[in-house]
């Protein structure tokens, strides 16, 4: 029952059922013109003819007799010309359905007229045995009377004939309708139908999917909007599996180190208070690794879903920088990095700081990560007509230009044989994003292979 109900909120049936509907409605049209408008329309024809003919009478000089046998058969009408002796001229009186032959309808019609005061009259005939009807009309003129009758029966003919007909043509015109309604509906549903099940295989995560183009405006911008979210979803399913591959990787490296560590120090380094504290160490570093990657996950969560309340104030961004500098001390001493600032003596900001400096801090750990072996970052503010540039530069092999568009997607790594052993879990450029969306700055990546790449992002003055 449900599949039956559903045929008939198809595309096809429905094609069928306007079309048919469109059909009978020019059916019912044409009938009412046929029976209402036509007849009045053929009246007002002859009258406009036979008001013609007596202005030619008014205006020739031609003999009246003469005048009027040219008028009859001119104008497929029939005259009759009566003078005061009552002596009449029949002009075209037996042409077919002519009244003026018949004395019992016309004469009281005559009669009525030549003793009146009127100049010109109209008169409907209709004769009951012929069924025949026209249009009679007298007038005065050069001591004559005048009587010329015009046939309306032509016209009725041909709607007679029309009548007898229409039933073969509404049957014609409703196969035809039918007929296109079915090529149309083709020609519409078929894409449609194969549109539906290629984006049912994309619900079931089969992605190489090529949708139909017909040349229909709309059917081309559907398979092309659903080709979008086909590369998005591909894209989205590449990179959770990465995410699984990465995370159970940083998830397992130091959960690994951590208890290799907390075996020697169980069965061997506890006689030896040194290797302890130095096994110790170790493992406080692995727990950190842990608790980084977990807080990445929950802070772009956090970002993501709005949960964060963005504070904003003004502040010096220079000073901060020189602060988020000096606690990577430790690694420009024990790993030799140069950290060079190409800073103003302040720039003043309003800005949520602690996001900001996170962004810079993820900017960093990136370049840090990224560099090259000379281990230089550069950190650099730039006052601009309306907004100061921060950018954070490094000097690593660079990206490729075609995986530039994804790096700020979640998981995403260009390379994971970066320079220092840091856990990086492809969450801190995502997090980026999303912070500088949510304050409207403009941020972006410039990068050239082997020279290295520059992260940059503009807050507005």
């Amino acid at each position: 029952m449900k599949a039956k109900n559903n045929k008939f909120k198809g595309i096809e049936f429905k094609t069928l059922l306007f079309i048919l509907i469109f059909s009978f409605s020019l059916i019912f049209l044409f009938w009412i013109c046929e029976t209402k408008v036509f007849d009045m329309f053929y009246k007002r024809y002859q009258i406009n003819k036979l008001n013609n003919i007596l202005e030619e009478y008014k205006e020739s000089n031609t003999d009246i007799y003469v005048l009027s046998e040219k008028l009859a058969y001119n104008n497929e009408v029939c005259i009759s010309v009566i003078d005061n002796n009552n002596i009449k001229m029949n002009y075209n009186t037996m042409q077919n359905g002519c009244l003026l032959n018949n004395s019992q309808v016309v004469n009281e019609f005559l009669e009525k007229f030549i003793n009146s005061n009127s100049d010109s009259e109209y008169y409907k005939l209709f004769n009951s045995n012929t069924k025949t009807k026209g249009i009679l009309y007298a007038f005065k003129i050069r001591n004559k009377n005048v009587f010329i009758y015009s046939n309306l029966e032509n016209a009725s003919s041909f709607l007679k004939i029309f009548r007898n007909q229409i039933i073969y043509f509404i049957l014609i015109l409703i196969i035809i309708s039918i007929l296109i309604s079915i090529f149309i509906a083709g020609k519409l549903t078929k894409p449609i139908r194969e549109i539906t099940i290629k984006a049912k295989n994309i619900g079931d995560g089969k992605y190489d999917n090529k949708f139909p183009k017909n040349g229909v405006l709309e059917i081309e911008e559907l398979s092309q909007t659903l080709d979008n979210v086909q590369n998005e979803l591909k894209k989205n399913d590449e990179l959770k599996r990465d995410l699984i591959a990465n995370v159970s990787h940083d998830l397992k490296t130091p959960l690994t180190m951590i208890k290799a560590y907390a075996e020697m120090i169980k069965d061997i380094s506890y006689k030896d208070r040194d290797k302890m504290n130095e096994h110790l160490d170790i493992i406080m570093e692995e727990s950190d690794r842990l608790t980084n990657l977990v807080n990445d996950v929950l802070e772009l969560s956090k970002v993501q879903s709005n949960a964060y309340m963005y504070n904003y104030i003004e502040y010096d961004l220079v000073k901060e920088i020189k602060k988020i500098i000096r606690r990577y001390s430790v690694i420009k001493e024990t790993e030799s990095y140069n950290f060079v600032l190409d800073l103003p003596r302040k720039a003043m900001i309003k800005a949520d700081k602690d996001k900001i400096n996170q962004v810079i801090y993820n900017l960093l750990n990136n370049a840090i990560n990224y560099t090259g072996k000379d281990k230089v970052v550069k950190i650099k503010v730039t006052k601009e007509e309306k907004d100061y540039l921060v950018e954070v530069i490094d000097t690593g092999k660079g990206i490729k230009k075609e995986e530039l568009p994804y790096i700020w997607d979640k998981y995403y790594k260009n390379d994971k044989n970066h320079q220092r052993n840091i856990v990086s879990t492809g969450l801190g450029l995502s997090i980026v994003k999303e912070i500088l969306k949510e304050h409207n700055f403009t941020y972006g990546v410039e990068s050239k292979i082997n020279k290295g790449t520059t992260f940059y992002f503009k807050i507005n003055i």
